[in-house]
């Protein structure tokens, strides 16, 4: 579906506009889809992003400094997010022994297996953008980066 017929919008005051509004429009779209996909899971997308980072650093312990610069969201509220997957059972967070005023925050095996599951589902994730092929994938990337330089 073009953006003028989802958004019941004619016209643009030029294509630069409209590709930003498109850009909005299509994040705010994904992130539909993926709420979607972690919700039977009771997780949150920005929770996924915290586990994914704790499973790509682990076996290393990750400060929490840390897990908020690598966010895709950087509005988050990783403290928050932190503690609510402590409660979950799927982080750990421990005092650092070379300093006591670090918090080292590890991936538990319990949020290994629940991304092990969600990795099975991978497949079946991206028939979400079957609609592009893996070079206009490519050049949407390229595009997208050389948008944020």
């Amino acid at each position: 579906m073009s953006l003028e017929v989802a958004i019941n919008q004619r016209k643009f005051n030029n294509e630069f506009e409209k590709a930003v509004i498109n850009i909005l429009y299509t994040a705010s779209w994904l992130e539909g889809k993926n709420i979607q996909r972690f919700k039977p899971y009771g997780i949150s997308p920005q929770q996924f992003n915290v586990l994914r980072i704790l499973r790509g650093a682990s076996p290393d312990p990750v400060r929490l400094t840390d897990i908020t610069e690598r966010m895709i969201d950087k509005n988050s509220n990783a403290t928050r997010l932190v503690e609510k997957l402590r409660q979950k059972g799927l982080l750990k967070r421990d005092i650092c022994k070379a300093n006591r005023r670090q918090v080292d925050i590890t991936i538990t095996p319990k949020g290994l297996e629940l991304l092990a599951e969600l990795d099975v589902h991978t497949d079946e994730w991206s028939k979400t953008f079957s609609g592009i092929q893996v070079s206009e994938a490519q050049q949407l990337n390229l595009l997208l980066d050389k948008m944020r330089e």
